[in-house]
């Protein structure tokens, strides 16, 4: 759908896009009703994996130096911050899509979670982390006896 525009009509596109964007953050935000903040750019999977959750979050671009997050209860908070390389002019670009800034996400994982022994690896533009499930969040099994 992406056109490349004449370098006089870029107002025109700049328009669009900014339109565009402003009727996403107004009227679509499909994670909200799913508990989750606003995450623009920072697509995510919670996967439970029996003794620990896995979550991956895709952040391209962004270096694990860039990277922060905490946990607080059974709520995970990611922040990341994509820094341009090198600075260009704005009148030297025909076209420009690739977001720079913050990017943030908070979301409820469905068990408590051991946040001393979680480990974070951030590896081809997808943040991976491991969250053990504290004991008493494990499914046991219990036994029932007979008389």
């Amino acid at each position: 759908m992406a056109n490349l525009v004449p370098r006089e009509n870029r107002e025109v596109l700049t328009l669009r896009d900014a339109i565009d964007r402003l009727f996403e953050e107004s009227f679509v935000r499909p994670w909200s009703q799913l508990g989750v903040s606003e995450g623009r750019g920072m697509p995510l999977d919670v996967i439970d994996e029996g003794d620990h959750i896995a979550v991956e979050a895709t952040l391209p671009g962004v270096k694990a130096e860039e990277v922060d997050v905490r946990i607080e209860g059974n709520t995970v908070s990611i922040r990341a911050e994509s820094k341009r390389d090198k600075e260009t002019s704005e009148d030297k670009y025909t076209y420009r899509e690739r977001y720079h800034g913050v990017v943030q996400r908070s979301f409820t994982l469905p068990s408590e979670v051991d946040s001393e022994k979680a480990e974070a690896k951030l590896e081809n533009g997808v943040l991976r982390l491991l969250l053990p499930k504290v004991e008493r969040a494990k499914t046991h099994k219990i036994t029932v006896a007979t008389k």
